[in-house]
């Protein structure tokens, strides 16, 4: 069975047991709403497929694996290019035959020998399809997957303050200019702190990298301009450690992955998945090609591990992430018949009015575009023009970006692995804003009179 058609058969048996059980609500007609489903199906498909064959013949990424759907079906599940095998290219056995009466090194005369030769085959070896399962370096969607959700729900259990000092929850924070900070500021990105430094150059173990970033200044007063820092993400993973008692790694496989189901979501993923991981960029710092490592440099030098990058995962896990972050917040929103079918009405992972507040676009720096963590639609970023102004987001620099917005009750999820063999790359810009804009124009068009 297909995945749009597994996805039909299981909203069919979902709203009809919802329906059975809320017999004073209004029935949905399971039929019509199967095909409704299917509709959007095919499609989503048709469009998804055009954007990212149209990317990679482009050039913008070798390889490429996107998600669509809402809080309770699978509209998309689509993959182009392919993963450069792991093992050692295949060889072919050729075997020759010695017969007499001629004489050989191989015996006397009259005796048959074989001698077999291995070469390696002219051709290049095959390379491997991208599916659902193929793991990803997600690079800075660390920050909102991983990141983000600690926080959020360090907040909702009142273990941390939006506008208390950072330094509150980070003792060894002793920098100047940094008692005014708040955790709100880091996760706006409103902080001061600069964007970046080169630890990997500057330090030369885990410990001497983080000591780096404790003892980096702000360039401005909290509050007064926007400025992406990885320097405050990092930060933010040490706060979550701090707070939990335990590394930020294992704090969200606890809490948030695990409960979810995302087996495959992890920091320093298993060696056992080389072969299904999507290789990155052959790196001059470290003079090989990565997979299976984390590509960002920082990271890799604070031992892998990072609350701005670090994070691996697949398109099959970062599907449950959406459809849990669309339900939790969102579910009120739905039918009553549905929200019995899907079994939404707890989810223990995110707190709805929490994650609601986390999505909201913030005040702290005027004109900014940012909430706490995700980011919002502008029309010129990668939510294209055509999300609502509820939807939220972001992107990593290896290729990757998800959206869900929960106006539409949509998600796009985008994998790819653009800075293979090397990060000048360009165009997937233009490939993430183009699908969000197709998705929503295939959906809307069945909707048209």
């Amino acid at each position: 069975m297909s995945v749009r058609s597994a996805a039909a058969a299981f909203a069919v048996v979902a709203i009809l047991s919802a329906c059975r059980t809320t017999p004073v609500r209004p029935a949905i007609d399971p039929l019509a709403e199967a095909r409704r489903i299917e509709l959007r199906q095919l499609v989503v498909t048709d469009s998804v497929r055009e954007v990212l064959a149209r990317g990679l013949r482009d050039s913008a990424y070798p390889a490429a694996y996107a998600v669509i759907g809402s809080s309770r079906a699978i509209y998309a599940s689509v993959g182009v290019g392919g993963l450069e095998p792991t093992s050692a290219p295949p060889r072919d056995t050729v075997t020759f035959t010695m017969s007499p009466p001629q004489p050989t090194v191989f015996g006397d005369a009259g005796t048959t020998r074989q001698l077999d030769i291995n070469i390696p085959r002219s051709r290049p070896a095959p390379m491997l399809a991208v599916t659902d399962s193929t793991v990803w370096d997600l690079a800075s969607l660390t920050k909102v997957l991983a990141t983000t959700s600690a926080v959020l729900q360090l907040v909702a259990d009142g273990r941390v303050q939006l506008d208390a000092p950072a330094r509150t929850y980070l003792p060894r924070w002793r920098a100047p200019g940094t008692d005014s900070i708040t955790v709100r500021h880091l996760l706006t990105h409103s902080s001061g702190l600069p964007a970046w430094r080169p630890l990997y150059k500057e330090a030369w173990s885990a410990e001497e990298a983080m000591a780096q970033v404790y003892a980096t200044a702000p360039d401005t007063a909290p509050g007064l301009r926007y400025v992406y820092s990885d320097l405050g993400f990092i930060l933010l993973g040490e706060l979550v450690a701090h707070v939990s008692g335990v590394p930020l790694d294992s704090y969200v496989l606890a809490n948030v992955f695990l409960p979810l189901d995302m087996r495959e979501t992890r920091f320093h993923p298993s060696a056992l998945w080389r072969t299904r991981t999507a290789a990155t960029e052959i790196d001059p710092w470290r003079q090989r090609w990565l997979r299976g490592e984390v590509h960002d440099e920082n990271s890799f030098q604070l031992g892998a591990v990072s609350g701005h990058a670090g994070l691996f995962s697949t398109a099959r896990d970062l599907t449950r992430l959406a459809q849990a972050l669309l339900l939790s917040g969102w579910s009120d929103s739905l039918p009553e018949s549905l929200r019995s079918a899907v079994r939404v009405r707890e989810l223990p992972v995110f707190d709805a009015a929490t994650l609601r507040a986390f999505t909201q676009r913030q005040s702290v720096v005027p004109g900014s575009h940012r909430a706490l963590g995700w980011e919002t639609p502008t029309g010129r970023n990668s939510g294209g023009q055509r999300l609502s102004a509820l939807a939220f987001g972001h992107t990593g620099f290896t290729g990757t970006s998800i959206w869900m917005d929960p106006e539409q009750d949509l998600f796009v999820i985008l994998l790819t692995n653009r800075v293979n063999p090397t990060r000048e790359r360009s165009g997937i810009g233009g490939v993430r804003s183009a699908l969000a804009n197709a998705v929503v124009g295939a959906i809307n068009s069945l909707n048209a009179p």
